[in-house]
């Protein structure tokens, strides 16, 4: 996975020739051989000594191509906030995948001398409890170097009716670079981003979006096929009125190429759905055909202010996800589920915690690598744009 060793090989002749030309110390050069990047603030920098040895470099060359077309890895990341996955274009995609990607070696994870958020704050900031989201963010902040601030806002001053715009000063007082927010109304990481100065990471607003969600769901995908994610058949069911996993990841695998299906009660499935770019169904059996992968949602009761299913035994009957039902999948069909689970509703424990077929323990791990390839997108963008304004 590392791409720094051939360009320092192959262009500069070596660590020590390659220090001499970019006129950085050895023990810098080191660094990046030793992690397999290059931080992108210095690409310009190789890109251009590289020249004067006879190599013309492009940022794709920065990253590890997959195939001949994927021109669009390498990218140069501008975005600021990372909120909704319809922010982003299909190049800036691909280029958190690949820093995912990156992260995904456990070496490179958890090389102590990272320091690519060194000297900067993340403070997550949970208006919701999600253990799994907040830890993941929490252990990917700190193995990018950050001073990592988890607050306690049930006994905070917004349990005590300080205002989400009374917080946003709060927080943009303690002068941090990221915030990363989860918050029960949709729309308030945008508001906070309006009212900030550093970047915010939506962790999951109201019934909107949860787009880290998506992404490592997406590289997690990519794991499980070689790569590709065109053209794959994926159904995603269950409670999709009430999941904004369902939104973020209808959009990131629409941009994808992937053919995407909605499978729920019609009380379950919202009511624009039909115009989602994706294939409606109401029966399991007609809407696993022929797919490669069923991604599983919980069942939101907390959302729910009416009867939306008779009972939790019936929805499993219908909806559940068991071994009768995943075989209207094709053959060697792979299981996915954001978690929570609720075992016995949405999903039988038999399918969960099988692992030739439940990719579910993936995403959790996949969620720190993509986590920390989102973190170090933006924090590099942030430097940019700081330079550029010097």
């Amino acid at each position: 996975m590392t791409y720094s060793k051939p360009l320092i090989d192959d262009i500069f002749g070596g660590i020590r020739p390659a220090a001499r030309a970019l006129d950085k110390a050895a023990t810098t050069i080191q660094g990046w051989y030793d992690a397999g990047t290059i931080p992108q603030k210095h690409w310009n920098d190789v890109i251009k000594t590289a020249k004067e040895f006879d190599h013309h470099l492009t940022p794709d060359d920065f990253f590890p191509v997959k195939s001949p077309d994927a021109s669009s890895f390498g990218y140069p990341f501008e975005k600021r906030h990372c909120l909704s996955i319809d922010d982003f274009h299909r190049p800036d995609i691909e280029t958190l995948l690949s820093l995912g990607e990156h992260y995904l070696d456990l070496n490179v994870q958890k090389n102590p001398d990272r320091s690519v958020l060194k000297g900067k704050t993340l403070i997550n900031v949970f208006f919701e409890n999600s253990t799994r989201t907040e830890k993941s963010f929490e252990l990917a902040g700190k193995r990018l170097g950050a001073d990592v601030i988890s607050m306690q806002i049930a006994s905070s001053s917004v349990k005590k009716g300080e205002t989400l715009l009374d917080t946003a000063a709060t927080l943009n007082a303690m002068n941090p670079d990221i915030l990363v927010v989860r918050h029960g109304s949709s729309g308030a990481p945008a508001l906070l981003s309006q009212k900030v100065s550093c970047s915010v990471v939506n962790a999951g607003d109201g019934m909107h979006e949860h787009p880290t969600q998506a992404l490592l769901d997406a590289l997690t995908l990519r794991q499980a096929f070689d790569g590709q994610i065109d053209g794959l058949r994926i159904a995603i069911c269950g409670d999709i009125l009430h999941s904004r996993v369902a939104r973020s990841n209808v959009k990131l695998l629409n941009m994808l190429g992937a053919e995407v299906r909605l499978v729920g009660p019609p009380t379950l499935l919202p009511t624009d759905a039909d115009r989602w770019g994706v294939d409606i169904f109401h029966e399991m059996k007609t809407g696993l055909k022929g797919c490669d992968v069923v991604m599983m949602l919980r069942l939101q009761l907390e959302r729910m202010s009416g009867a939306f299913v008779p009972s939790k035994r019936e929805y499993f009957h219908f909806h559940g996800l068991d071994r009768t039902k995943l075989g209207y999948a094709k053959d060697g069909a792979l299981v996915m589920h954001p978690g929570p689970m609720n075992r016995g509703v949405e999903i039988s424990s038999d399918i969960a915690d099988d692992p030739d077929i439940s990719l579910i323990t993936q995403q959790v791990e996949t969620g720190v690598a993509m986590r920390m390839g989102i973190l170090h997108a933006l924090s590099e963008a942030q430097d940019r744009s700081k330079g550029a304004n010097r």
